[in-house]
């Protein structure tokens, strides 16, 4: 079976913060919170500048772990949506919160999966969106351009 890997980033907003927000003390979180991503990693699971939240990139990982689920493509798929909202509640947001998502794919070819799967989190306000094929992905994944290749 073919392993497949997705990124998802997503950015949360409930108001906008100015940009000279940052510069007041304490105006900036670092959050962890330990319900997806591990702790010990060098990165804050989020990070929350006045009423913006935003979202380090999620894979399909089982919570609390670096295992990707199994079942390809729409299990993953779905697990980094699930891993996503869970973040996002774990910091006071909701998924029609999230008004941006970045998509990264290992195999572009499977973006019409992603999509299905995509579309069950949520309703018709749809956050913008960037999607891309890409290689280097985490846990050793490699980008495959299969709907290029003979």
């Amino acid at each position: 079976m073919r392993k497949t890997l997705l990124l998802l980033a997503a950015c949360g907003i409930a108001a906008g913060a100015p940009p000279t927000f940052a510069d007041q003390p304490g105006s900036i979180e670092f959050l962890n919170s330990g319900k997806v991503l591990p702790t010990t990693l060098p990165f804050s699971e989020a990070v929350r500048v006045g009423n913006t939240l935003y979202l380090s990139g999620q894979i399909g990982i089982v919570p609390g772990g670096m295992k990707l689920v199994p079942g390809g493509i729409r299990e993953e798929a779905r697990q980094t949506m699930e891993n996503i909202r869970t973040s996002l509640e774990a910091n006071g947001y909701a998924m029609t919160d999230v008004v941006k998502c970045t998509v990264m794919l290992a195999d572009v070819s499977e973006w019409g999966a992603f999509n299905e799967v995509y579309r069950a989190f949520f309703t018709e306000r749809y956050p913008a969106r960037s999607a891309l094929g890409a290689n280097g992905l985490a846990l050793g994944q490699e980008w495959k351009w299969n709907a290029l290749q003979p």
